[in-house]
């Protein structure tokens, strides 16, 4: 991609990016998948430092399935960008002391080039572009990746302009819905996982995906179909307990990580009060709607020990459900 074309791709990701308004969670992962192209990497992500660990919350490419990876600051390339606000060049990871080896090598990536995210004067996170090539950046790229670093640290700002506590809210939970977004359930599944490993104890999976809700924006316009994403997102609230995370993973897909449980009955139990709480019609306009959903589930670690494994089992097992039901009158 010439100069020049890249500056007009990242003229069009601003312009993309504020459509998407005050939704950092959206911008953040909209920049990832815009550096791709930009600077010809095999992968991208935003990490956000918080209590002492770099955390994966937007990723692409060969880092997509490594949303709420943990690494230590004190550890890794991206917590010296954030200790010392520079710019960080690795050119081989296999040889390069200051990276986390094995975290390069399970996301398969050998350079990378390490831009920080500054808020308010602090450097709270890092754009990274990674390489499964060995001195794949160079000088050029740096110019792209700190236009698309600032957009970010702009849209920081306007999103949480004065709290940094907001800051992180704004990163982690669905601007429309105010559930965990995409990157806090994987942070949060991943933890569970490994929690359920050291102590020996049980968690649970939901993932649940809208019913008829394509056919509703279809007749009566995404502000209505909005209105009922709320909705649904409002009577999951109300049934998920304190100590279960609920949240929007895109469109109208959602998610529940139950932990801990003592035993599938308490999954099956979950998935009846939900059903239970969004029976009733939804009446918004004087138009009635149904909030139908399809729900799988996954039972940890008797589904798996790993986060991509059981989120696979649990998909597979709501698009079971959702093809039984396909003939169901909307």
């Amino acid at each position: 991609m010439s100069s020049s074309e890249k500056l007009m791709q990242v003229i069009h990701t601003q312009t993309e990016i504020a459509k998407l308004g005050l939704d950092l969670g959206a911008v953040m992962q909209f920049v990832v998948d815009q550096s791709l192209s930009l600077v010809e990497a095999d992968g991208a992500a935003i990490e956000l430092a918080e209590d002492g660990e770099m955390v994966y919350r937007a990723a692409s490419g060969i880092a997509a399935s490594q949303l709420g990876l943990r690494l230590k600051i004190d550890g890794s390339l991206s917590g010296l960008s954030v200790m010392t606000g520079d710019t960080m060049f690795c050119q081989d990871s296999d040889t390069d002391p200051r990276v986390d080896r094995l975290a390069c090598q399970k996301i398969g990536l050998r350079s990378m080039l390490v831009m920080p995210l500054k808020h308010r004067g602090a450097t709270v996170g890092v754009l990274k572009a990674m390489s499964a090539q060995p001195d794949k950046f160079n000088g050029s790229d740096v110019v792209v990746l700190e236009l698309l670093s600032e957009v970010v640290a702009a849209s920081m700002y306007f999103s949480a302009k004065y709290d940094k506590d907001e800051l992180f809210k704004k990163a982690t939970h669905d601007d429309m819905t105010g559930l965990a977004n995409r990157a806090l359930f994987m942070d949060r599944l991943r933890n569970t996982v490994a929690h359920t490993k050291r102590k020996s104890i049980s968690a649970g999976l939901l993932i649940i995906d809208m019913d008829s809700l394509k056919q509703i924006n279809d007749a009566y316009g995404h502000r209505i179909g909005d209105a009922v994403i709320i909705e649904f997102s409002n009577r999951l609230k109300k049934v998920v307990r304190a100590a279960d995370t609920a949240a929007r993973l895109g469109g109208d897909e959602f998610g529940v990580v139950l932990a801990p449980i003592e035993n599938s009955d308490e999954i099956n139990s979950s998935i009846r009060r939900i059903e239970t709480e969004i029976k009733p019609p939804f009446i918004f306009e004087n138009k009635q709607h149904l909030l139908r959903a399809s729900i799988g589930s996954a039972f940890i670690p008797q589904d798996g020990t790993d986060p991509d494994k059981v989120m696979e089992v649990a998909d597979h097992r709501m698009y079971e459900i959702k093809g039984k039901s396909k003939d169901l009158p909307a």
